[in-house]
């Protein structure tokens, strides 16, 4: 079991009491996290497209798929079947695998940061927010990237409302921004 899953599991009753939830069934949890790459400036790159996808392979633990067009959009030059983006959604040990490593060891490495931004939140307790560059995770080193990227990281929970979703993230140990949520 990961330290991350350790941690909830110890802060559930504590998390219960501080939201008002009678039944511990309805307690707040992590589904899944979904790391997303768009990668539309390398559609004409098949290179460069399986690089970002080693890259988010090296960083989820997981192996990344590739996410093709669905329709032609004449506007963005893009066509059917080209490849567009990078994902790859975790759950279970390697979610809290994850996470853990973002808090503990990601988030710390970025130049200037004061937190996370507090309202990435959806209305129903989900939370998206982005990162600037791949870099900033010890599993990439510099030599074997081709072009630096961003990602974006959605962190999908059972939560009910954005308080709670909120509340849960905190108590993960989730750097966020000083100030009113």
């Amino acid at each position: 079991m990961t330290r991350m899953k350790e941690k909830y599991l110890g802060l559930k009753s504590e998390l219960q009491a501080d939201l008002g939830i009678k039944n511990p069934m309805q307690t707040p949890a992590l589904e899944k996290i979904v790391i997303s790459v768009g990668a539309g400036f390398a559609m004409k790159d098949n290179k460069l497209i399986q690089n970002i996808e080693d890259t988010i392979t090296a960083i989820a633990g997981q192996k990344a798929s590739t996410v093709i067009a669905k329709k032609s959009v004449a506007g963005f030059k893009v066509r059917e079947g080209m490849p567009v983006g990078v994902r790859v959604t975790l759950r279970g040990e390697k979610m809290y695998g994850f996470l853990d490593r973002l808090v503990s060891i990601a988030l710390p490495r970025v130049k200037d940061f004061r937190g996370v931004p507090r309202n990435g939140f959806d209305g129903r307790g989900n939370y998206n927010f982005g990162l600037q560059e791949q870099l900033i995770f010890p599993e990439i080193s510099y030599d074997s990237i081709m072009q630096i990227h961003g990602m974006n990281i959605t962190v999908v929970t059972t939560a009910e409302s954005d308080k709670a979703g909120f509340a849960l993230l905190e108590k993960l140990g989730m750097p966020f921004t000083k100030g009113s949520n």
